[in-house]
């Protein structure tokens, strides 16, 4: 059966963007001190995969704040206007993600420089990949809702951030106890060409397609979103 949806209301609206705006703070928040621990401890077990993870969490923080600047406009129809600035450095960020690891992965295949074992990479890590998910759930299901394209593109770079504590983690301690070194470049690759589709979808202004509020929409699903968007996947 059909459903009509006009869209959230105007109170519901701020209380979202307020929602993101929190999410937003403290994916920074977290991803600064990420990188700091990760960039430390991988220049001292000279672990490229270790440092690779500290620069990618610079590039969310990087992706986070084109998202905060977009909501740090209490007013709805500017936000709007910021929402394809936004996509495109998101985008930008993916692209620049993927470029990283795809290179930082085949040096590692050819054998440039062996990594020591890392403790403290190992716990960096393992606490990424049990914040990460939560993070990157609330600010999907906020962006879905508010229909912002940015916000779910950003909760998508946190997501992925997720994949690349569970490569990292995989990697280190696959090298630490088997000394498999070709796990983690392998895995790395794989997480590079879902960064490049990513930047791809965000560039190309994919995620969310909500109807505005004033405009009623067909419905086909329970998210509320029109035929062929992609906000419910």
């Amino acid at each position: 059966m059909t459903a009509i949806s006009l869209g959230p209301t105007p109170a519901r609206r701020d209380a979202l963007a307020k929602r993101i705006r929190f999410l937003v703070a403290a994916t920074i928040t977290y991803n600064v001190i990420e990188a700091v621990v990760a960039i430390s401890a991988g220049a001292i077990a000279s672990s490229t995969a270790l440092i690779g993870f500290g620069l990618d969490s610079v590039i969310e923080v990087s992706s986070a704040a084109a998202v905060a600047w977009q909501f740090s406009a209490r007013d709805h129809v500017l936000r709007e206007a910021r929402e394809k600035t936004t996509l495109r450095i998101i985008a930008v960020s993916f692209f620049a993600l993927a470029a990283y690891v795809g290179i930082d992965a085949v040096r590692a295949l050819m054998g440039t420089g062996e990594a020591d074992r890392s403790i403290p990479g190992i716990v960096i890590a393992a606490l990424s990949l049990a914040i990460m998910p939560f993070l990157s759930a609330a600010q999907r299901r906020a962006g879905r809702e508010l229909g912002s394209a940015s916000a779910v593109a950003d909760s998508k770079q946190t997501l992925l951030c997720t994949y690349l504590s569970a490569v990292l983690l995989a990697g280190l301690v696959l090298n630490a106890t088997l000394g498999w070194t070709w796990a983690d470049p392998i895995a790395a690759l794989v997480i590079a060409v879902i960064a490049v589709k990513e930047g791809r979808d965000a560039w190309q202004g994919k995620g969310c397609c909500a109807a505005p509020a004033t405009t009623p929409a067909l419905a086909d699903d329970a998210c509320g979103c029109r035929p062929g968007c992609e906000c419910c996947n």
